[in-house]
């Protein structure tokens, strides 16, 4: 038995993976069996959210007991098939023909390794460049000039101590076009980021020039709106601290999603802003870095214009993207934090815009010095800022560390305020039935969507898994049933027809005609005697209704995946874990899970399927950190 034959016996191989191994046989029959199964497995790992496949790891992506290939063996029939690129670093014109690329010991469909090409380059060009042309007289030097010292000192009164984080990330965002800040929930990132903007909009008065044109995003429209509403409070902030309030007028107020601010385009994975027609703007801060795939934030980076700012925040701690790519480990492996090693801070200006060689932007030429990735990351690190009710701070901290016996230690003591844990329950709809159920009949008594919408938000039960008695997908269909029995006139018809007054929807495929993206949240409610999907609109305060069978894709939400719950938030959380230890738990799962709630938290496991989510990291298969000049110790 062949390995293409193996895998597919094994049932690892999807029905796409197996056809574009077996459209590359007929097109040449002669084509090794080996190079077959590579196309395959390439395919697959796209699916399970890496950007190619490692053919010296093959277990990583499939278990099923398989006599795999030696990787030199493997490596060698990649390099002599007519099917596979092997470009010379950051060619792209050798990659141009060939279905898959053989590169830096990945195996790419061509497609996700041009993603990931046109990424780092867009990502250098972003950096690389000078501050735009108005700040050019404050670019050259370290010293803030003195009628933004004041204004500096104002916003960051602990920046003289030099141990201010928060002040060194708008210091740097006034010399730099690319920076990352990152940190765990609470850390302040949102808070830093508006007071960089108030100072580059005084920078820009004081000289005489138009206000930056700024815009807030996320990858989903719960996420925009939640920094969105933190920049709100954070100007409400300064105004009491005695900032010009003519200068916080000019920040923006709402937020968008990555998909409306690129501009959708119906019955189309293009946008309207692209390299050719970028965006009309001059600041571009995108929050939830982590969340966004390969394939959205190259075409972000592409529509960002030359001289503009892009701002990425994030936690490095969560889940990577639902879909391919892991793009903010990949570019935080290139940029250590600012004091870590190799990252020090220096304001220099060949350090900071030195542009990147045309070609590989690694090893342009033998012999040459890499030219370094001329990104700035400030991690924050200072004190978690959650209601009085939770504290969740010392439990994330063991979680993110793998420390099971301090995690379960944690929760087994109940001395954390907020945190629950139900040793062994796998089943919190039989045990804490009227406490869920009030809840979710409540929805339906709000007088309008939006706050049906808001008042959604107030609990959600997660789960690691969508299948299984754990999984999503079996306990919303139990949740519909008991629903049906609270509702009124409620019998077969009513528990058949699955759309009622109060459900909970999902979005679970991108729809740019509608405008309705994967992960979006809804609510079913009637409109006089007509019920309607109810979805966030640009303006919160404005759902908009959708007739239930014109909706794309989607599935109930009172229980979600953990990876769909990424970008939003809960008053109380419920992180119900399967009885059994399943491949998708990682601590990666755990800590995006617990870090939801925001006033409470109830998990629901076992210490053995704990302590084998802890052991594991939800890495991703990726070239992006190499191609961005990462040192070879940082690259997984």
């Amino acid at each position: 038995m062949n390995l293409l034959q193996a895998l597919t016996k094994a049932g690892a191989l999807r029905t796409l993976d197996h056809a574009l191994a077996q459209s590359l046989r007929r097109l040449d029959p002669d084509t090794p069996d080996s190079v077959l199964a590579a196309a395959a497995l390439a395919s697959l790992a796209v699916v399970d959210g890496h950007a190619g496949f490692d053919p010296a790891e093959p277990q990583r992506l499939v278990e099923a007991p398989i006599d795999w290939p030696t990787p030199e063996a493997w490596c060698q029939a990649l390099e002599s098939s007519r099917w596979v690129a092997c470009p010379q670093a950051g060619d792209a014109e050798s990659a141009a023909d060939a279905p898959l690329v053989f590169e830096h010991g990945l195996v790419y469909l061509r497609r996700y390794r041009e993603y990931e090409r046109r990424l780092a380059e867009g990502l250098r060009r972003i950096g690389s460049a000078h501050p735009h042309p108005r700040e050019q007289a404050d670019r050259d030097h370290a010293q803030l000039p003195a009628h933004l010292a004041e204004l500096f000192a104002q916003l960051f009164p602990d920046a003289a101590t030099g141990e201010d984080l928060q002040s060194r990330a708008a210091g740097t965002a006034l010399h730099h076009n690319l920076l990352l800040v990152t940190g765990g929930p609470g850390t302040g990132k949102t808070t830093t980021i508006t007071r960089m903007l108030v100072l580059l909009v005084a920078q820009a008065l004081q000289a005489g020039t138009a206000p930056p044109r700024i815009a807030l995003a996320a990858p989903t429209g719960r996420a925009a709106e939640r920094m969105a509403e933190s920049v709100r409070n954070a100007v409400q902030a300064l105004t009491a601290l005695g900032i010009d309030p003519a200068l916080c007028a000019h920040l923006p107020t709402t937020g968008t999603t990555l998909h409306r601010l690129l501009g959708t385009i119906p019955d189309s994975s293009g946008f309207r802003h692209h390299a050719d027609n970028p965006l009309p703007l001059d600041v571009v801060v995108v929050d939830e870095a982590s969340m966004i795939d390969l394939p959205l934030m190259a075409k972000l980076v592409e529509a960002v214009p030359d001289g503009a700012r892009l701002v990425l925040l994030g936690d490095p701690d969560q889940l990577p993207s639902v879909e391919a790519g892991d793009v903010l480990s990949g570019i935080l492996e290139a940029t250590p934090p600012i004091g870590a090693a190799h990252g020090r801070e220096t304001h220099t200006p060949t350090d900071a815009h030195t542009p990147a060689p045309a070609g590989d932007p690694i090893h342009a030429q033998p012999g040459t010095k890499p030219t370094p990735f001329p990104a700035r990351h400030i991690h924050l690190t200072r004190g978690w800022r959650q209601s009085a009710e939770l504290d969740l701070a010392p439990l994330a901290a063991a979680v993110r560390e793998g420390d099971s016996a301090t995690a379960l230690s944690l929760l087994r003591d109940g001395e954390l305020s907020g945190v629950h844990f139900h040793e062994g329950n796998a089943d919190p709809l039989q045990t804490h039935r009227e406490h869920l159920l009030a809840h979710w009949a409540s929805l339906a008594e709000a007088t309008d969507p939006a706050q049906a919408l808001a008042n959604a938000a107030r609990l959600r039960i997660l789960t690691a898994v969508r299948e299984g008695p754990q999984g999503a997908r079996g306990l919303n269909v139990r949740i519909e049933d008991l629903l049906a029995g609270t509702r009124r006139g409620a019998g077969p018809a009513a528990t058949a027809n699955r759309y009622f007054h109060g459900r909970l929807l999902l979005i679970t495929e991108n729809s740019y005609r509608h405008r309705l993206f994967n992960g979006d949240i809804g609510i079913c409610l009637r409109d006089g005697g007509t019920l309607m999907a109810w979805f966030p609109g640009d303006d919160p305060h404005n759902p908009r209704p959708f007739h239930p069978a014109a909706l794309p894709a989607h599935d109930s939400a009172f229980a979600m995946t953990v990876h769909k719950a990424q970008g939003s938030e809960f008053d109380e959380v419920w992180l119900v874990l399967p009885e059994r230890h399943n491949r998708v738990l990682s601590r990666e799962l755990l800590y995006t899970g617990m870090t939801r709630a925001r006033r409470e938290l109830h998990v629901a496991g076992s210490e053995d399927v704990i302590r084998e989510a802890l052991s594991r990291h939800a890495g991703r298969w990726s070239g992006l950190g190499w191609r961005l000049g990462a040192p070879q110790e940082t690259l997984r």
